[in-house]
Protein backbone atom coordinates (compact mmCIF):
# COMPACT_ATOMS: atom_id res chain seq x y z
CA UNK A 1 0.00 0.00 0.00
CA UNK A 2 2.89 2.24 0.76
CA UNK A 3 4.47 1.77 -2.55
CA UNK A 4 1.31 2.32 -4.33
CA UNK A 5 1.12 5.96 -2.35
CA UNK A 6 5.07 7.04 -3.07
CA UNK A 7 4.39 5.96 -6.89
CA UNK A 8 1.23 8.27 -6.83
CA UNK A 9 2.71 11.26 -5.38
CA UNK A 10 6.08 10.70 -7.88
CA UNK A 11 3.46 10.51 -10.80
CA UNK A 12 4.87 14.06 -11.87
CA UNK A 13 1.40 14.33 -14.69
CA UNK A 14 -1.19 13.02 -11.74
CA UNK A 15 0.46 15.84 -9.29
CA UNK A 16 0.33 18.47 -11.59
CA UNK A 17 -3.11 17.76 -12.58
CA UNK A 18 -4.03 17.78 -8.91
CA UNK A 19 -1.88 21.12 -8.44
CA UNK A 20 -4.46 22.52 -11.81
CA UNK A 21 -7.44 21.36 -9.83
CA UNK A 22 -6.33 22.60 -6.44
CA UNK A 23 -5.05 26.37 -7.52
CA UNK A 24 -8.67 26.59 -9.81
CA UNK A 25 -10.48 26.12 -6.48
CA UNK A 26 -8.22 28.49 -4.43
CA UNK A 27 -8.89 31.32 -7.07
CA UNK A 28 -12.81 30.57 -7.10
CA UNK A 29 -12.75 30.83 -3.15
CA UNK A 30 -10.82 33.92 -3.13
CA UNK A 31 -13.01 35.58 -6.06
CA UNK A 32 -15.89 34.39 -3.80
CA UNK A 33 -14.49 35.86 -0.64
CA UNK A 34 -13.62 39.70 -2.64
CA UNK A 35 -17.67 39.21 -4.07
CA UNK A 36 -19.29 38.21 -1.12
CA UNK A 37 -17.14 39.78 1.92
CA UNK A 38 -17.24 36.30 3.82
CA UNK A 39 -15.42 32.92 3.53
CA UNK A 40 -18.13 30.24 2.31
CA UNK A 41 -16.53 26.32 2.56
CA UNK A 42 -19.04 25.00 0.18
CA UNK A 43 -16.89 27.11 -2.49
CA UNK A 44 -14.06 25.24 -2.15
CA UNK A 45 -15.83 21.57 -2.43
CA UNK A 46 -18.81 22.97 -4.37
CA UNK A 47 -19.39 22.79 -8.30
CA UNK A 48 -19.91 25.83 -10.29
CA UNK A 49 -17.86 29.12 -10.26
CA UNK A 50 -14.81 30.81 -11.56
CA UNK A 51 -12.71 29.41 -12.78
CA UNK A 52 -13.77 25.85 -13.57
CA UNK A 53 -11.78 23.36 -11.73
CA UNK A 54 -12.88 20.34 -13.55
CA UNK A 55 -11.70 22.39 -17.03
CA UNK A 56 -8.19 23.18 -15.03
CA UNK A 57 -7.76 19.61 -14.50
CA UNK A 58 -8.57 17.99 -17.42
CA UNK A 59 -6.78 20.87 -20.02
CA UNK A 60 -3.98 20.34 -17.48
CA UNK A 61 -3.83 16.56 -17.73
CA UNK A 62 -4.23 16.47 -21.64
CA UNK A 63 -1.54 19.65 -22.21
CA UNK A 64 0.77 17.11 -20.28
CA UNK A 65 0.42 14.26 -21.69
CA UNK A 66 1.00 16.22 -24.65
CA UNK A 67 4.48 17.51 -23.37
CA UNK A 68 4.98 14.36 -22.02
CA UNK A 69 4.28 12.18 -25.04
CA UNK A 70 3.86 14.12 -27.60
CA UNK A 71 0.95 15.98 -29.22
CA UNK A 72 0.34 13.05 -31.94
CA UNK A 73 0.44 10.48 -28.92
CA UNK A 74 -2.56 8.06 -28.05
CA UNK A 75 -1.90 9.33 -24.73
CA UNK A 76 -2.48 12.90 -25.58
CA UNK A 77 -5.82 11.78 -27.98
CA UNK A 78 -7.22 10.34 -25.26
CA UNK A 79 -6.52 13.35 -22.40
CA UNK A 80 -7.49 15.61 -24.85
CA UNK A 81 -10.79 13.54 -25.63
CA UNK A 82 -11.81 13.40 -21.94
CA UNK A 83 -10.97 16.92 -21.80
CA UNK A 84 -13.67 17.99 -24.56
CA UNK A 85 -16.27 16.16 -23.00
CA UNK A 86 -15.82 17.38 -19.94
CA UNK A 87 -15.45 21.04 -21.18
CA UNK A 88 -18.57 19.99 -23.04
CA UNK A 89 -19.99 19.02 -19.93
CA UNK A 90 -19.65 21.61 -17.43
CA UNK A 91 -20.42 24.12 -19.53
CA UNK A 92 -23.73 22.27 -21.39
CA UNK A 93 -25.19 19.46 -19.51
CA UNK A 94 -24.14 20.80 -15.97
CA UNK A 95 -25.72 24.53 -16.86
CA UNK A 96 -29.10 23.45 -18.07
CA UNK A 97 -29.21 21.26 -14.70
CA UNK A 98 -28.52 24.75 -12.93
CA UNK A 99 -31.17 26.56 -15.00
CA UNK A 100 -33.63 23.81 -14.80
CA UNK A 101 -33.14 23.75 -10.67
CA UNK A 102 -33.67 27.38 -10.63
CA UNK A 103 -37.12 27.00 -12.49
CA UNK A 104 -38.41 23.75 -10.03
CA UNK A 105 -37.06 26.49 -6.80
CA UNK A 106 -39.55 29.22 -7.93
CA UNK A 107 -41.92 26.09 -8.80
CA UNK A 108 -41.45 25.16 -4.62
CA UNK A 109 -41.40 28.27 -3.68
CA UNK A 110 -44.79 29.01 -4.84
CA UNK A 111 -46.42 25.65 -3.76
CA UNK A 112 -44.70 26.15 -0.35
CA UNK A 113 -46.16 29.67 -0.06
CA UNK A 114 -49.32 28.70 -0.83
CA UNK A 115 -48.84 25.85 2.18
CA UNK A 116 -49.00 22.47 0.04
CA UNK A 117 -45.74 21.07 0.42
CA UNK A 118 -42.37 21.52 2.48
CA UNK A 119 -39.75 23.94 1.16
CA UNK A 120 -36.22 22.44 -0.23
CA UNK A 121 -34.05 23.86 -2.58
CA UNK A 122 -32.27 22.28 -5.27
CA UNK A 123 -28.71 23.30 -6.25
CA UNK A 124 -28.59 26.19 -8.92
CA UNK A 125 -24.97 26.75 -9.52
CA UNK A 126 -23.84 23.64 -10.91
CA UNK A 127 -22.50 24.45 -14.04
CA UNK A 128 -20.41 27.01 -15.42
CA UNK A 129 -20.73 29.97 -18.22
CA UNK A 130 -18.51 29.70 -21.00
CA UNK A 131 -16.32 32.44 -19.63
CA UNK A 132 -15.50 30.09 -16.53
CA UNK A 133 -15.04 26.98 -19.09
CA UNK A 134 -12.50 29.78 -20.75
CA UNK A 135 -10.70 30.63 -17.66
CA UNK A 136 -10.43 27.19 -16.12
CA UNK A 137 -8.93 26.09 -19.56
CA UNK A 138 -6.25 28.54 -19.55
CA UNK A 139 -5.87 28.40 -15.72
CA UNK A 140 -5.48 24.37 -16.29
CA UNK A 141 -2.93 24.69 -19.66
CA UNK A 142 -0.68 27.62 -17.72
CA UNK A 143 0.04 24.47 -15.07
CA UNK A 144 0.65 22.02 -17.33
CA UNK A 145 3.29 24.72 -19.26
CA UNK A 146 5.31 25.66 -15.50
CA UNK A 147 5.48 22.37 -14.13
CA UNK A 148 7.78 21.23 -17.28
Amino acid sequence: MKEIFVQTVQNKIFMTTLSAWLIAQIIKVTIGIIREKRFDFRWFIGTGGMPSSHVAGASCLAAAMGFEYGFSSPYFALAAAFAIVVMFDAQGVRRATGKQAGILNKITEDIYWKGRIPEGRLRELIGHTPVEVIAGFIVGVTIAVLAR
